[in-house]
């Protein structure tokens, strides 16, 4: 079994959170790499150069940002526990990367408030749920923000719903909570091409499942209960990071559906809607501009530290229009230190 072969394997034995389509996009990319003839190997040779060209934009971005109160933390593409091959073909964030991020935000004693800009679809759940618990532990002591922007689904949603906050940006969408385990059974594709694999093992269940077999109620049986554990969790972690009841996330925020943000904010799955650039705003920063000028630059400011981002001002969903109060209560200083805005490295 080849090294691709043995990935795919993978794809259907881990329980998996996040959004069907995009693991049939990952398994289908896979499937390319297995085939290997040259319209497949162009195929994939243009994917992979949109996935550099979006981690190129993001590493331009970083360097052009600067030391700040603000951690903008970016939390894109599938999420897994390590950077793996799933990752290198798809595009990702590993938990780990991303874990470590984290904590150095929480760390620094400059920084006050961290943003998680998110647009993921989830992933494995390897790792999400100690995340996701040590996130709801942290916001006791730093504001963290989540903003779909524009998609927080199953893994990713996860995450975003310990934060002190859940926005979505006006096209985004959250939710999916839901978990599943994907079976395929070769067994047909077998017996059509004259082979029959036999599986020399020691332990009762050490096979279970395996692609090469129809599945036995038995191994079905124990694969549900994974799922309905994870499910669980998962529902419960939600419930305690949004202030809901368990049934309540499990009959009405949107049954393993993802929803518009308009509603997700209606089901009290999200707190407002509002863009990332908005978001910003209101904490006093912008992103960077194309070729390194500010886009802050003629924008009033407050003071920069850690005690100024946890009472940042609130404004309207429109935009940070509380920053003219904010230049009246400072008592008119003649100078104010620029907000920066930092994007962490997740390496």
């Amino acid at each position: 079994m080849s090294m691709y072969e043995r990935f795919l394997a993978e794809l259907t034995r881990k329980p998996w959170v996040i959004l069907p389509s995009k693991l049939d996009e990952i398994q289908a990319l896979i499937a390319l790499r297995l085939g290997g003839d040259k319209a497949e190997a162009a195929t994939l040779e243009r994917f992979r150069a949109a996935r550099d060209e979006q981690a190129a934009t993001l590493a331009a971005a970083r360097a052009q940002a600067t030391r700040g109160s603000v951690a903008l933390i970016p939390v894109y593409g599938a999420i897994g526990y390590r950077m793996n091959m799933m990752m290198y073909y798809s595009g990702g964030t590993s938990i780990q990367q991303l874990t470590a991020a984290f904590r150095q935000a929480m760390a620094d004693p400059n920084i006050g408030t961290i943003v998680l800009d998110i647009d993921s679809p989830g992933g494995s759940v390897e790792g999400v749920p100690e995340l996701a618990d040590e996130i709801l532990k942290a916001r006791e002591d730093k504001r963290i923000i989540a903003v779909s922007n524009c998609l927080a689904a199953s893994a990713a949603y996860w995450l975003a719903s310990a934060c002190s906050e859940v926005v979505v940006t006006p096209s985004g969408e959250v939710g999916s909570i839901g978990v599943y385990v994907l079976h395929w059974d070769y067994s047909g594709a077998c017996e059509m091409e004259g082979t029959k694999p036999t599986f020399i093992f020691a332990g009762k269940h050490k096979v279970d499942g395996n692609p090469y077999e129809p599945l036995e109620e038995e191994a079905r049986a124990a694969m549900q209960a994974d799922v309905d554990r994870y499910y669980d969790m998962f529902c419960a972690a939600v419930a305690k990071g949004r202030g809901a009841k368990v049934a309540d996330v499990k009959a009405g925020y949107g049954e393993g559906r993802c929803v518009g943000a308009r509603e997700a904010v209606a089901l009290g799955m999200a707190d407002r809607v509002a863009s990332l650039d908005q978001v910003l705003g209101r904490l006093g920063v912008s992103m960077p501009a194309p070729g390194g000028a500010r886009a802050d630059a003629t924008e009033p400011t407050i003071e920069a530290g850690a005690a100024g981002a946890l009472a940042a001002p609130e404004a309207s969903d429109d935009g940070p229009a509380a920053q003219d109060d904010v230049a009246e209560q400072d008592g008119g200083e003649a100078e104010r230190r620029r907000r920066r805005l930092r994007l962490l490295e997740l390496s």
